[in-house]
């Protein structure tokens, strides 16, 4: 990334804090987590024209909301196993 726009700078590093934040609760563990986050960030280090690096800031808001929805999922079978069995 070049660093003549220091705003898409600062997206990409929120949206990879944001990632690392909920990767947390990773059902693989958050090494796990956090390595195949660190490894796919990385492979998109050589990105340098701004429509590019915005298209993969919108994919990684994408993965965000796929896993924040998966999160929701699970919580969501886990209360409904708790209450149907009563």
């Amino acid at each position: 990334m070049t660093m003549t726009n220091p705003e898409l700078r600062r997206q990409v590093i929120n949206i990879y804090k944001e990632l690392l934040n909920i990767g947390r609760e990773y059902p693989l563990g958050y090494d796990y987590f956090r390595t195949r986050l660190h490894r796919a960030f990385a492979s998109q280090v050589h990105l340098k024209d701004e429509e590019d690096i915005r298209k993969g800031i919108a994919r990684a808001e994408f993965v965000k909301k796929e896993i924040e929805t998966l999160y929701y999922l699970k919580r969501y079978r886990a209360l409904k196993q708790r209450y149907e069995n009563k």
